[in-house]
């Protein structure tokens, strides 16, 4: 199992930061992505540029306080808590991930790469704000 969290303070309103984040349909600002597939309410399907598929399965929501899915693909399982704290005119995000590798050769660089796609994501998403 790997923990890899992020917080990051957003120069933009609450409102905004989490219906960018929560859009399945406006995920443009994305650099890693071709397209998401949204299978029904509470499922969605991320594919990245390669055509990698991760499906992801919505279980909880609190409209600008809390969004939480499982996800899972071919490498990994796992949960994420995105966490939306309004600071004045700014907000706070804290985004957390807890994932398993499915295969044993990949254990090592499971934290790395999570690492990594926050960092992609945050970096995207302060440019879209």
């Amino acid at each position: 199992m790997a923990i890899s969290k992020i917080n990051v303070i957003f120069k933009s309103d609450i409102q905004k930061v989490w219906k960018t984040v929560t859009s399945l349909e406006d995920w443009a600002w994305r650099s890693d992505l071709s397209k998401i597939e949204v299978i029904n309410e509470k499922q969605f399907v991320e594919y990245t540029k390669e055509g990698y598929a991760t499906t992801f399965t919505i279980t909880a929501t609190e409209p600008f306080k809390r969004w939480e899915f499982d996800m899972e693909n071919d490498n990994i399982k796992g949960h994420w808590v995105g966490v939306f704290t309004k600071k004045g005119e700014q907000t706070e995000i804290e985004f957390t991930e807890d994932v398993i590798a499915k295969k044993i050769f990949m254990k090592p660089f499971v934290k790395a790469y999570l690492k990594k796609q926050q960092k992609l994501y945050v970096s995207d998403l302060e440019k879209i704000l």
